[in-house]
Order: C-alpha cells, then structure tokens, then sequence
C-alpha cells in the first residue's frame, strides 16, 4: 500500500494528531474520571436507601409500588433485569427502557415519563438541585416520588430479599446467608478486576494504566476459568449474586469489550471453562430473555463518541452459540441447577 500518495501532508497530520489529542482528553475526562495515572474512576452512586418490611420504615415491600429504569445495553441496569426475572418479580415491580442520546449527553425516555422528559429530569424530581450523575439503574418509588436506590449491586440484593411475598420463586434465594461470605469474597475481586476491569481498561488515559487494567482483568479470568473446572457456579451448584454479577459484563464481552475496549487478549468463548459457563447461564430460565445485542452495540459502540468518533456498529459477532448445549451439568454434585 502507498502510503505517501493517500495521506496529506505531515504538517496537516501533525495538526489533525494535536487538535483530536486535545479534544480527546477533554471529553475523556468529563466522561471518564482519571487519577494521575490515567485510570478510570467511577463515582460512588449517591442514592443508597433500602426496602424493608419494619414498621417504621420509610420504604415497605409492595407490589406495584415500585419501578425499576433501566438501559438495555448497560451491564449494571442489566444484573437488575435477571435478578427481577429469575426471582419472577415481572407483576410486582414495572420496568421503564431509557435510551443514550448521543445530543443529550445521557439518558432519554422515549415518551414523557413522570412528567420528566430525560434521566436528569427524573432525579432532579427526587432530589431538587442534584449535580451528580443520572445514571442507570435507579429504583423508583412511585408513591413518594423519589430514587431508592441506585447502586445496582445494593438493588440486586433488595430485590432478592425483600419481595418474597409477591414473587412466583419465592424459594429461590441468590443471597444465602450460608454462602454470603464466599458470595463477597468472589465480589471483590470481579468488580475491580472485571466488571469495573473492562471500564479500566477502555477509559484508560496512559498506557500505563491500560497495561495495569489489563493484567489484573485476565488475571482474574484466568483464576475464574479454573474454579469452574470443579464448580458449576462461582460458589458450588446453585446460582448467586456473584454469577448474576459476573454474567452481565461476560454478556458483552466478545462482542464490545474485546475490541472497543481493547481486552483483547482472548475471547470469552475461547476459555475452556468460562464459555460453557457463560451458556449456562444464558440458559438459565428467562435470562436470554433480558439480553439485546443490538441494544449493547448501538449504546457502546453508537455513543461512546471518544472510543469511537466514526460512531460505526459493527455487524458482528453472531451470539447463536449461546444458545449451544452448555454441558455444566457434569460438574454440579445436585440435580438442579438454581
């Protein structure tokens, strides 16, 4: 290939390289949060209230009452989707989809909704002059107006707690006081390295923190991959909240991770374990259901205008192997999986 005749001149290279650059870190660093390193730092979440079923409290267990917002393409709105649909929350608690608008600068509703047009608008209702992010998942409380909660972690954990009464698997318990150690333990290491990893990696500003972002998240996929040689799930044979954690960010990783975020070492699929692991929870009852690869490509990479300026969404990869026998069942000491 000739290079020379397809380039422009290297003074206009040079101006293109030093305008993009400026630009670049601008935007990276409204949107993206750095140290001085350059890695990624994400905001705590700012509302973090709970349900409960004490007489005094403010937020009591009802069905109806509450009201979940979610993104479709973000993996932390996407852990409450598949706690509320293997716990069978569908009647009790309502879904409202928000979508990334590119001109906004965050999350719009399709249709005016609580008489709030945008995200901003609806935490703006809860809390009047609020300056932090409007971000998914957010747990609504519709008799009182305001956000319950809306760390998604917290959100999951309320969900498969507090509404046993109105759920149609009332016995299935992803929190199980006996494994709750184990469950945390898992905890802290998939979210730094991998469900906040992969963040880490594709909002690195330096390559040093790339590099470091990087290391640590296939570290932990390596040591992931050989626990599941002898356990069906993260914590033995039946499904938690660290599965449900880990699934979402495994969801989209061939297809947005591995290459956006350049995580890019190996695939999903091409672990021995994990891959399996990933269909058998894909699998499980209801959760294919709360998947949209067209969401996630069109949110990741249709809006992240810094990663991608192109905004082009690839066509690819074809997820139908999901949909392939997992075969986990040869590892699990119990006839039932969740």
């Amino acid at each position: 290939m000739k290079l020379g005749k397809s380039l422009p001149p290297s003074a206009i290279i040079s101006l293109g390289k030093f305008v993009w650059t400026t630009m670049w870190q601008v935007m990276m660093s409204q949107m993206a949060p750095r140290d001085r390193k350059g890695s990624y730092l994400r905001p705590a979440s700012q509302f973090r209230d709970t349900i409960s079923p004490e007489s005094d409290h403010p937020y009591p267990p009802e069905s109806g009452r509450y009201h979940l917002y979610v993104g479709l393409g973000c993996p932390w709105a996407h852990r409450t989707l598949v706690v509320r649909t293997l716990k069978g929350l569908e009647e009790a608690i309502g879904v409202t989809v928000v979508a990334p608008s590119a001109t906004a600068g965050g999350w719009i509703f399709e249709s005016e909704h609580q008489g709030c047009k945008t995200l901003r608008d609806l935490y703006t209702l809860a809390k009047s002059g609020y300056q932090g992010r409007a971000t998914v998942p957010v747990l609504w409380d519709q008799k009182t107006k305001t956000i319950v909660n809306n760390e998604s972690a917290e959100i999951i954990v309320i969900l498969n707690s507090q509404f046993n009464e109105f759920a149609q698997h009332p016995e299935l318990d992803l929190y199980p006081e006996s494994q709750s150690s184990d469950i945390e333990t898992w905890n802290e290491k998939i979210y730094p390295a991998i469900n906040n990893g992969v963040y880490r990696c594709g909002f690195a500003q330096t390559q040093i923190a790339y590099d470091e972002a990087c290391g640590q998240l296939f570290t932990a996929l390596d040591e992931i991959d050989a626990a599941l040689a002898t356990h069906r799930y993260l914590c033995g044979d039946h499904v938690t909240l660290a599965d449900v954690r880990l699934f979402t960010t495994l969801y989209r990783f061939d297809t947005v991770y591995y290459g956006l975020f350049k995580c890019n070492r190996r695939r999903i699929k091409d672990y021995q374990y994990l891959g399996a692991y990933l269909r058998d929870l894909y699998q499980l009852p209801g959760v294919a259901e709360t998947c949209n690869v067209e969401a996630v490509k069109r949110d990741y990479y249709g809006m992240l205008f810094p990663l991608n300026p192109g905004a082009i969404i690839p066509a690819g990869p074809d997820l139908e192997d999901l949909r392939v026998p997992h075969g986990r069942e040869s590892v699990s000491q119990t006839p039932s999986a969740v």
